[in-house]
């Protein structure tokens, strides 16, 4: 079993065929994990063609592992299925509307997971691309995705060609609270992030940036403001033309 202490993001894949019967296997697996109501609010869809690839890179920034990973999941919160099901067993269904979305989701995330776990334990390679709800309207009309079903994840998926460096993590007290939220003073910030700002890979990328501390690197490079409020518009716009708005 591969431990999650050494676990790692893989972004370079080799030649080596995912097998349908082991994919199968492992997305059959993962539909094991917990959900609400046993409803499974989610759909996988499996993209393994080249020229659908290459359609799908441009809505996560044309990242290399999309046309190069074996296999493509992206991971959607599905109520469309459960809706359909309601209606012809006539029942009346009210899954139109962001709390519905907001559950399908943790359903399609917590899948996600288990799933990247399963296929870690057999040796496989993921990275999980959060930019699948930056531009989720490009998803959508690739994938062909109707009412009510919304792209939550992509997972991109092969065998490693490569092992980077274990990428470093927050102590524990970071981000566990006990009986109560304890606000997060300035010696406790200092604390918690001492070791990160103290890395040699954190450092430089200061230096490239030309800014003056990490959290800069973050707020004025990679996750602006400005990026963050544009594509919080599209993503609402992809919900309510989804239907869950």
């Amino acid at each position: 079993m591969k431990h999650i202490n050494t676990r790692r993001t893989i972004r370079k894949y080799s030649t080596r065929e995912v097998s349908q019967d082991l994919l199968n296997r492992l997305l059959t697996e993962a539909g094991r994990t917990q959900t609400m109501g046993n409803l499974q609010l989610y759909s996988v869809v499996v993209t393994r063609d080249e020229d659908m690839k290459r359609r799908l890179a441009p809505a996560h920034f044309n990242q290399p592992m999309v046309t190069s990973a074996p296999v493509v999941l992206t991971i959607c919160a599905d109520f469309r299925r459960t809706t359909v099901w309601c209606e012809q067993r006539h029942a009346t269904p009210g899954y139109d509307n962001f709390l519905s979305f907001i559950n399908a989701a943790s359903d399609a995330l917590l899948y996600t997971q288990t799933f990247c776990n399963l296929a870690e334990e057999e040796g496989l390679g993921c990275c999980y691309l959060g930019t699948t709800v930056y531009m989720p309207e490009m998803i959508i009309d690739v994938l062909g995705l109707p009412r009510l079903v919304m792209p939550v994840a992509t997972i991109t998926l092969g065998w490693p060609n490569e092992e980077p460096p274990l990428t470093d993590r927050l102590p524990t007290k970071a981000f566990v609270h006990e009986e109560r939220y304890e606000d997060y003073t300035p010696e406790r910030i200092n604390a918690f992030y001492e070791e990160k700002e103290s890395l040699a890979e954190n450092q430089e990328f200061v230096r490239i940036n030309n800014k003056e501390t990490l959290a800069q690197v973050f707020t004025d490079c990679r996750y602006t403001k400005r990026d963050n409020e544009a594509m919080s518009e599209g993503f609402l716009k992809a919900l309510k033309k989804q239907g869950f708005l």
